[in-house]
């Protein structure tokens, strides 16, 4: 009777743990197919973007074609509703094909970060993109010879206007310069001077403590004047003497019929080298 007992307590325990493994196993077969199914659908997901992106890179080609189908009937009429008609629907190939464009490039995005992995999506990819260049190069060819018929689409006009722009900013843009230019030109050939007696040199803090221009001075108390043009200034004085450097071999000091002083720069590149301003002391 107790081997009995035993033997049915150890088939129990048995099928417990036989039934507790196989729970175990399908909790893991249900994690992996939840797991597998994520997989699938965000494949699936990816897919259908891209097929998607895919689907409004051919209608857009086929609008384009149909929009050059009708520039070429409205080539065959005349008056300006031709024209006009002409230009729409240039102006709408031209926005068609920005927008393939940017649906290639986005193509291209989503098929290098897609998990999806597969040539025959990279073949797909790289025939839109040899449509679109093929279709450039219709357009192109069709723009040519609207060109040549004297016809003015949209596309035209912008470039005209954008060279236009392209003109007048260059001019304004020339014009700076040259203003920029004048005044540096300027601003390198301009000098100041002044003469006068000490006292009056002192007063304006031109000579201060016995040294020439070290303190504040009175600057508007100088004459501005252009080098190239100013090589003489008469001092109207009987004596004369520069308080600032200037090279001796750059000018003369000569005296006029009433033995007055007139400055003479003989070399005013060399005469202005040291300094550009020019202190004179006159009695």
């Amino acid at each position: 009777m107790k081997k009995l007992i035993v033997f049915m307590l150890c088939m129990t325990a048995l099928t417990a743990c036989n039934q507790k493994n196989s729970n175990a196993e399908d909790l893991r077969l249900t994690q992996q197919g939840d797991s597998l199914n994520r997989i699938i659908a965000q494949k699936d997901n990816e897919i259908n973007d891209m097929l998607s992106t895919m689907n409004d890179i051919e209608e857009g080609f086929r609008a384009i074609s149909a929009a050059e189908n009708r520039v070429s009937v409205a080539r065959q009429g005349e008056g300006s509703s031709s024209a006009e008609r002409i230009r729409e629907n240039m102006q709408f190939i031209k926005q068609t094909m920005q927008q393939n464009r940017e649906l290639i490039n986005k193509l291209r995005n989503q098929l290098r970060q897609s998990t999806v992995k597969g040539d025959e999506l990279s073949r797909m990819l790289d025939n839109l993109t040899q449509q679109l260049e093929e279709k450039d190069s219709q357009v192109k060819a069709l723009q040519a010879e609207l060109e040549a018929k004297n016809i003015q689409i949209g596309e035209l006009n912008d470039q005209v206007t954008d060279l236009s722009a392209n003109v007048s900013n260059l001019k304004e843009e020339t014009t700076q310069k040259s203003q920029t230019i004048s005044t540096q030109d300027k601003q390198l050939h301009t000098a100041w001077f002044v003469f006068g007696t000490k006292k009056e040199l002192k007063e304006q803090r031109i000579i201060s403590d016995g040294e020439v221009l070290r303190a504040n001075f009175n600057r508007d108390y100088f004459t501005k004047i252009d080098i190239r043009v100013d090589k003489e200034i008469k001092l109207y004085s009987r004596s004369a003497e520069l308080l600032t450097d200037h090279p001796s071999s750059s000018y003369k000091l000569e005296r006029d019929a009433n033995k007055q002083y007139t400055l003479r720069i003989t070399n005013p590149q060399e005469f202005w080298s040291t300094s550009k301003y020019l202190v004179i002391l006159v009695k």
